[in-house]
């Protein structure tokens, strides 16, 4: 089975250094690559600062943090690539731009390499194209990377055996849990949580109950440690909207068809909690439900 040593992700945003981070924190080498440019440094920093965060609480030793920053680069040489036994996309959603990127990323991969997408729902073999296609997959993580235990890896029916292998030690590595699925859009996850996400919003806009109380139900009734709308705010209503307009469009099940409030609240940027304003608002605390979203003008109704 291969050994992976040296990591490599491309994107530099929360998953991608989230990433990173849980890759040095296993003592492997590891090369962020700035897949947008910028001062690479500023990526070190968003992990160094997450490393300080849980030193301060005592959820992480400073020696072990220490360690971690060590083992940890960050360019915007995508040539880096060359020196990695596994890189890791974690860039922006889209199939067309992360085609570009793999396409790129091609020329500069080893033999023996395994390369792999941070994906939630675009399927593999859409973008497993050209020589490398039996050794790229899905290691599909959650955030926050550091919190959460579980990694889903996709697969297709020729993925090499020997890669398979390899990626589920890997994350046995990062102390997560590897689920091995067959490639799908959606994989396991986010085609079971989509249609609840989705189903909760249309209640809420239905008027069913008031945001909070669907919120309650669903933690009290299903033992859920967050709510479905608290939930989408914090995934982010325009990854929520990204997801459920992709589902839809594959299975053609009204289950995954975003609703009217949903799409309405992205157009306006109200894309959940980094806005600071989504199904709740955030402005005040504690966060109560954003009421005014489900006001309908004439304007929004017609878009």
């Amino acid at each position: 089975m291969s050994e992976i040593k040296t990591v490599g992700i491309v994107g530099a945003g929360l998953m991608g250094t989230g990433i990173a981070e849980v890759c040095a924190l296993a003592g492997l080498r590891t090369i962020l690559i700035r897949a947008t440019g910028g001062d690479p440094a500023a990526a070190v920093a968003r992990v160094e600062k997450s490393l300080d965060t849980r030193v301060a609480k005592g959820k992480l030793d400073a020696a072990a943090a220490e360690a971690a920053l060590a083992q940890l680069s960050a360019t915007t040489d995508l040539a880096a690539a060359a020196e990695c036994d596994l890189v890791i996309e974690s860039i922006v959603e889209d199939l067309a731009t992360k085609r570009a990127l793999f396409a790129s990323l091609a020329p500069h991969l080893r033999s023996h390499a395994i390369l792999a997408s941070n994906t939630s729902t675009l399927k593999i073999s859409d973008l497993a194209e050209g020589s490398h296609d039996q050794r790229t997959i899905g290691l599909h993580f959650f955030s926050p990377v550091p919190a959460m235990n579980l990694v889903e890896v996709a697969h297709l029916p020729t993925t090499d055996p020997d890669a398979l292998a390899a990626a589920e030690a890997f994350v046995a590595t990062l102390g997560k849990t590897a689920v091995p699925v067959l490639d799908s859009t959606g994989f396991i996850v986010n085609r079971l949580l989509v249609p609840m996400l989705t189903g909760a919003i249309a209640a809420y806009e239905q008027g069913l109950a008031p945001a909070e109380h669907v919120d309650t139900a669903m933690r009290l009734g299903c033992g859920h440690p967050l709510g479905p709308l608290a939930l989408a705010d914090l995934i982010g209503l325009d990854v929520v909207y990204a997801m459920s307009k992709l589902l839809y469009k594959e299975f053609g099940d009204d289950r995954f068809r975003p609703p009217a409030l949903l799409r309405r609240l992205v157009q306006n940027g109200h894309v959940g909690k980094k806005a600071g304003l989504g199904l709740y608002d955030y402005a005040v605390k504690p966060p109560r439900a954003n009421t005014a979203a489900l006001v309908v003008d004439e304007a929004s109704a017609a878009a």
